[in-house]
Protein backbone atom coordinates (compact mmCIF):
# COMPACT_ATOMS: atom_id res chain seq x y z
CA UNK A 1 0.00 0.00 0.00
CA UNK A 2 2.67 2.60 1.09
CA UNK A 3 4.58 1.57 -2.94
CA UNK A 4 1.16 2.73 -4.18
CA UNK A 5 0.74 6.11 -2.18
CA UNK A 6 4.33 6.65 -3.13
CA UNK A 7 3.74 6.30 -6.70
CA UNK A 8 0.34 8.50 -6.57
CA UNK A 9 2.24 10.71 -5.27
CA UNK A 10 5.11 10.92 -7.65
CA UNK A 11 2.54 11.04 -10.47
CA UNK A 12 0.88 13.55 -8.93
CA UNK A 13 3.75 15.88 -8.44
CA UNK A 14 5.67 14.79 -12.24
CA UNK A 15 1.92 16.48 -13.58
CA UNK A 16 1.73 19.26 -11.10
CA UNK A 17 5.26 20.11 -12.50
CA UNK A 18 4.03 19.87 -16.07
CA UNK A 19 0.92 21.67 -15.76
CA UNK A 20 3.31 24.30 -14.19
CA UNK A 21 5.40 24.41 -17.03
CA UNK A 22 2.51 25.36 -19.26
CA UNK A 23 1.70 28.14 -17.20
CA UNK A 24 5.34 29.58 -17.02
CA UNK A 25 5.10 29.48 -20.80
CA UNK A 26 2.13 30.75 -20.98
CA UNK A 27 3.05 33.31 -18.86
CA UNK A 28 5.91 34.26 -20.75
CA UNK A 29 3.82 34.50 -24.19
CA UNK A 30 1.36 37.27 -22.74
CA UNK A 31 4.09 38.88 -20.49
CA UNK A 32 4.31 42.89 -20.85
CA UNK A 33 0.94 42.89 -23.62
CA UNK A 34 -0.91 45.29 -23.68
CA UNK A 35 -3.94 43.00 -24.23
CA UNK A 36 -6.66 40.91 -21.97
CA UNK A 37 -6.08 36.93 -23.15
CA UNK A 38 -8.62 34.79 -22.04
CA UNK A 39 -7.61 31.36 -22.36
CA UNK A 40 -9.13 27.76 -21.95
CA UNK A 41 -7.54 23.99 -22.92
CA UNK A 42 -9.58 20.92 -22.38
CA UNK A 43 -8.35 17.50 -22.41
CA UNK A 44 -11.37 15.47 -24.23
CA UNK A 45 -10.30 11.41 -22.97
CA UNK A 46 -8.19 12.65 -19.76
CA UNK A 47 -10.41 15.54 -18.35
CA UNK A 48 -7.45 18.20 -18.32
CA UNK A 49 -8.18 21.44 -17.72
CA UNK A 50 -6.34 24.70 -18.10
CA UNK A 51 -7.68 28.03 -17.66
CA UNK A 52 -6.53 31.68 -17.52
CA UNK A 53 -8.52 34.51 -17.43
CA UNK A 54 -11.21 32.25 -18.99
CA UNK A 55 -14.20 33.47 -16.71
CA UNK A 56 -13.76 37.00 -18.57
CA UNK A 57 -16.73 37.61 -21.30
CA UNK A 58 -14.94 38.67 -24.23
CA UNK A 59 -16.05 39.49 -27.57
CA UNK A 60 -16.20 36.34 -30.19
CA UNK A 61 -16.86 37.91 -33.33
CA UNK A 62 -17.10 35.41 -36.17
CA UNK A 63 -16.10 32.83 -33.68
CA UNK A 64 -20.19 33.26 -33.12
CA UNK A 65 -20.61 31.57 -36.39
CA UNK A 66 -20.14 28.26 -35.24
CA UNK A 67 -22.84 28.65 -32.71
CA UNK A 68 -25.25 30.07 -35.34
CA UNK A 69 -24.43 26.79 -37.53
CA UNK A 70 -24.91 24.30 -35.07
CA UNK A 71 -28.58 26.36 -34.55
CA UNK A 72 -29.03 26.07 -37.90
CA UNK A 73 -28.22 22.27 -37.88
CA UNK A 74 -30.28 21.77 -35.09
CA UNK A 75 -33.33 22.95 -36.93
CA UNK A 76 -32.01 20.27 -39.94
CA UNK A 77 -32.43 17.75 -37.33
CA UNK A 78 -35.72 18.86 -36.58
CA UNK A 79 -36.95 18.60 -40.02
CA UNK A 80 -37.43 22.88 -39.80
CA UNK A 81 -34.96 23.08 -42.72
CA UNK A 82 -32.72 21.30 -45.00
CA UNK A 83 -29.24 21.76 -46.04
CA UNK A 84 -30.98 21.35 -49.82
CA UNK A 85 -33.35 24.71 -48.75
CA UNK A 86 -32.49 27.06 -51.68
CA UNK A 87 -31.70 30.17 -51.05
CA UNK A 88 -32.01 33.61 -53.58
CA UNK A 89 -29.00 35.51 -53.34
CA UNK A 90 -28.95 38.99 -54.25
CA UNK A 91 -28.40 42.91 -53.86
CA UNK A 92 -30.20 42.81 -50.41
CA UNK A 93 -28.45 39.84 -48.85
CA UNK A 94 -25.33 40.34 -50.80
CA UNK A 95 -23.82 43.60 -49.11
CA UNK A 96 -20.72 45.50 -50.11
CA UNK A 97 -18.07 46.54 -47.69
CA UNK A 98 -17.80 43.64 -45.63
CA UNK A 99 -16.04 40.33 -45.51
CA UNK A 100 -17.72 37.79 -48.17
CA UNK A 101 -16.55 35.37 -50.40
CA UNK A 102 -20.04 34.18 -51.23
CA UNK A 103 -20.38 37.80 -52.71
CA UNK A 104 -17.23 37.46 -54.47
CA UNK A 105 -18.26 33.58 -56.18
CA UNK A 106 -22.20 35.55 -56.77
CA UNK A 107 -21.01 38.97 -57.78
CA UNK A 108 -24.05 39.17 -60.17
CA UNK A 109 -26.83 37.61 -57.81
CA UNK A 110 -29.76 37.04 -58.72
CA UNK A 111 -28.93 32.92 -58.17
CA UNK A 112 -30.44 30.31 -56.10
CA UNK A 113 -27.83 28.38 -53.82
CA UNK A 114 -28.42 25.65 -51.24
CA UNK A 115 -28.23 26.10 -47.49
CA UNK A 116 -25.13 23.88 -46.87
CA UNK A 117 -23.27 26.05 -49.52
CA UNK A 118 -23.93 29.30 -47.26
CA UNK A 119 -23.16 27.47 -44.02
CA UNK A 120 -20.32 26.23 -45.17
CA UNK A 121 -18.88 29.61 -46.42
CA UNK A 122 -20.11 30.88 -43.43
CA UNK A 123 -17.82 28.82 -40.95
CA UNK A 124 -14.80 27.54 -43.03
CA UNK A 125 -14.46 31.03 -44.98
CA UNK A 126 -16.10 33.49 -42.52
CA UNK A 127 -18.64 34.76 -44.60
CA UNK A 128 -20.31 37.44 -42.99
CA UNK A 129 -22.84 37.48 -45.49
CA UNK A 130 -23.58 34.00 -45.32
CA UNK A 131 -24.06 34.53 -41.11
CA UNK A 132 -26.74 37.00 -41.55
CA UNK A 133 -28.72 34.91 -44.24
CA UNK A 134 -28.74 32.16 -41.51
CA UNK A 135 -29.49 34.34 -38.67
CA UNK A 136 -32.76 35.25 -40.94
CA UNK A 137 -33.50 31.49 -41.70
CA UNK A 138 -33.31 31.20 -37.64
CA UNK A 139 -35.57 34.29 -37.30
CA UNK A 140 -32.84 36.10 -35.15
CA UNK A 141 -29.83 35.80 -32.73
CA UNK A 142 -32.30 34.55 -29.92
CA UNK A 143 -33.18 31.23 -31.28
CA UNK A 144 -29.11 30.58 -31.31
CA UNK A 145 -28.94 31.98 -27.60
CA UNK A 146 -32.28 29.74 -26.63
CA UNK A 147 -30.66 26.34 -28.12
CA UNK A 148 -27.24 26.96 -26.74
CA UNK A 149 -28.90 27.73 -22.94
CA UNK A 150 -31.32 24.64 -24.00
CA UNK A 151 -27.82 22.73 -24.00
CA UNK A 152 -26.87 24.03 -20.56
CA UNK A 153 -24.47 26.39 -22.15
CA UNK A 154 -23.41 29.10 -19.95
CA UNK A 155 -20.75 32.00 -19.99
CA UNK A 156 -22.42 32.99 -23.82
CA UNK A 157 -24.43 35.64 -24.89
CA UNK A 158 -25.06 36.74 -28.96
CA UNK A 159 -27.81 39.73 -29.48
CA UNK A 160 -25.88 41.28 -32.64
CA UNK A 161 -25.65 40.34 -36.21
CA UNK A 162 -22.76 40.67 -38.33
CA UNK A 163 -24.09 44.18 -39.90
CA UNK A 164 -25.51 45.59 -36.82
CA UNK A 165 -21.33 44.83 -35.32
CA UNK A 166 -20.80 46.50 -38.78
CA UNK A 167 -22.51 49.89 -37.91
CA UNK A 168 -21.32 49.86 -34.11
CA UNK A 169 -18.04 49.08 -32.85
CA UNK A 170 -19.48 48.64 -29.50
CA UNK A 171 -21.81 46.36 -30.36
CA UNK A 172 -19.19 43.06 -30.74
CA UNK A 173 -18.86 43.21 -26.93
CA UNK A 174 -22.39 42.17 -26.44
CA UNK A 175 -21.55 38.86 -28.99
CA UNK A 176 -19.58 37.60 -26.10
CA UNK A 177 -18.32 34.37 -24.78
CA UNK A 178 -15.77 33.02 -21.96
CA UNK A 179 -12.67 30.87 -23.14
CA UNK A 180 -14.35 28.62 -20.60
CA UNK A 181 -17.82 27.85 -22.14
CA UNK A 182 -15.53 28.13 -25.65
CA UNK A 183 -14.22 24.99 -25.03
CA UNK A 184 -17.02 23.41 -23.16
CA UNK A 185 -19.48 23.96 -25.87
CA UNK A 186 -16.87 22.22 -28.40
CA UNK A 187 -17.10 19.14 -25.96
CA UNK A 188 -20.63 18.78 -26.19
CA UNK A 189 -20.73 19.18 -29.99
CA UNK A 190 -17.81 16.59 -29.66
CA UNK A 191 -19.37 14.01 -27.77
CA UNK A 192 -22.61 14.23 -29.76
CA UNK A 193 -24.56 16.52 -27.21
CA UNK A 194 -25.55 19.16 -29.20
CA UNK A 195 -26.68 17.87 -32.69
CA UNK A 196 -27.79 14.36 -34.20
CA UNK A 197 -24.70 12.46 -35.29
CA UNK A 198 -24.72 13.52 -38.88
CA UNK A 199 -25.18 17.16 -38.36
CA UNK A 200 -22.11 16.71 -35.71
CA UNK A 201 -19.75 14.82 -38.31
CA UNK A 202 -21.05 17.39 -41.09
CA UNK A 203 -19.97 20.56 -38.91
CA UNK A 204 -17.11 18.55 -37.86
CA UNK A 205 -16.05 18.15 -41.89
CA UNK A 206 -16.53 21.67 -42.28
CA UNK A 207 -14.72 23.49 -39.97
CA UNK A 208 -11.44 20.85 -40.48
CA UNK A 209 -11.80 22.76 -43.86
CA UNK A 210 -11.64 26.30 -42.27
CA UNK A 211 -9.29 28.46 -44.14
CA UNK A 212 -9.01 31.46 -42.10
CA UNK A 213 -6.28 32.44 -40.03
CA UNK A 214 -3.98 30.25 -40.74
CA UNK A 215 -1.42 32.48 -38.71
CA UNK A 216 -3.22 30.81 -35.33
CA UNK A 217 -3.59 28.27 -33.48
CA UNK A 218 -2.33 26.10 -36.36
CA UNK A 219 0.89 27.68 -37.40
CA UNK A 220 3.49 25.90 -35.82
CA UNK A 221 1.29 22.71 -35.44
CA UNK A 222 2.23 19.91 -37.73
CA UNK A 223 1.41 19.67 -41.08
CA UNK A 224 -1.69 17.87 -41.48
CA UNK A 225 -2.38 18.36 -38.32
CA UNK A 226 -6.66 17.69 -37.60
CA UNK A 227 -8.03 21.02 -36.45
CA UNK A 228 -11.63 21.59 -36.65
CA UNK A 229 -12.17 25.65 -35.81
CA UNK A 230 -13.48 28.58 -35.86
CA UNK A 231 -11.49 32.05 -36.08
CA UNK A 232 -12.85 35.69 -35.18
CA UNK A 233 -10.95 39.44 -35.76
CA UNK A 234 -12.79 42.43 -35.70
CA UNK A 235 -9.79 44.52 -37.03
CA UNK A 236 -8.65 47.72 -35.31
CA UNK A 237 -11.16 50.71 -34.77
CA UNK A 238 -9.90 54.65 -35.42
CA UNK A 239 -7.91 54.43 -32.12
CA UNK A 240 -5.59 51.44 -32.72
CA UNK A 241 -7.76 49.06 -30.63
CA UNK A 242 -8.34 45.60 -31.58
CA UNK A 243 -11.53 44.19 -30.01
CA UNK A 244 -11.11 40.97 -30.76
CA UNK A 245 -8.47 38.13 -32.41
CA UNK A 246 -9.81 34.87 -31.16
CA UNK A 247 -9.63 30.89 -32.45
CA UNK A 248 -11.70 27.91 -31.16
CA UNK A 249 -10.47 24.05 -32.71
CA UNK A 250 -10.82 20.52 -31.80
CA UNK A 251 -7.32 19.57 -32.16
CA UNK A 252 -6.95 15.37 -33.17
CA UNK A 253 -3.08 14.12 -31.19
CA UNK A 254 -1.04 11.44 -33.38
CA UNK A 255 -2.47 9.09 -30.77
CA UNK A 256 -5.81 9.54 -32.16
CA UNK A 257 -7.22 12.24 -28.36
CA UNK A 258 -8.13 15.15 -28.51
CA UNK A 259 -8.44 18.61 -26.88
CA UNK A 260 -10.34 21.77 -27.50
CA UNK A 261 -8.42 24.71 -27.24
CA UNK A 262 -9.94 28.70 -26.72
CA UNK A 263 -7.57 31.70 -27.42
CA UNK A 264 -9.41 35.36 -27.22
CA UNK A 265 -7.59 38.33 -27.38
CA UNK A 266 -9.27 41.33 -26.50
CA UNK A 267 -8.66 44.87 -26.38
CA UNK A 268 -5.25 44.90 -27.43
CA UNK A 269 -3.19 47.94 -28.47
CA UNK A 270 -0.55 45.34 -30.00
CA UNK A 271 -0.33 44.72 -33.78
CA UNK A 272 -2.29 42.43 -35.63
CA UNK A 273 0.93 40.52 -36.27
CA UNK A 274 1.91 40.33 -32.22
CA UNK A 275 -1.81 39.27 -31.20
CA UNK A 276 -1.60 36.49 -33.55
CA UNK A 277 1.36 35.52 -32.70
CA UNK A 278 0.52 35.31 -28.84
CA UNK A 279 -2.34 32.76 -30.04
CA UNK A 280 0.21 30.82 -32.14
CA UNK A 281 2.58 30.23 -29.49
CA UNK A 282 -0.32 29.76 -26.94
CA UNK A 283 -1.19 27.24 -29.29
CA UNK A 284 2.15 25.55 -29.59
CA UNK A 285 2.67 25.46 -25.78
CA UNK A 286 -0.47 23.31 -25.37
CA UNK A 287 0.31 20.77 -28.52
CA UNK A 288 3.46 20.41 -26.85
CA UNK A 289 2.12 19.82 -23.45
CA UNK A 290 -0.32 17.20 -24.77
CA UNK A 291 2.92 15.34 -26.75
CA UNK A 292 5.52 15.47 -23.63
Amino acid sequence: MKKIGLLFVLISVFIFGQQSALEQKINSIIKDKNATVGISVLGFENGFKYNKNADKKLPMQSVFKFHIAAAVLDYVDQGKLSLDHKILLDKTNLLENTWSPLRDKYQQGNVEVPLSEILEYTVAKSDNNGCDIMLKLLGGTETVQKFMNSKGMKGFQIKFNEADMHKDWNAQYQNYSTAASATEVLKKFYDGKLLSKKSTDYLMKVMLSTSTGKNKLIEQLPENTPVARKTGASGKNNGGLTGAENEIAVVTLPNGKHYAIAVFVSNSTETDAINCKMISDISKSAWDYFNR
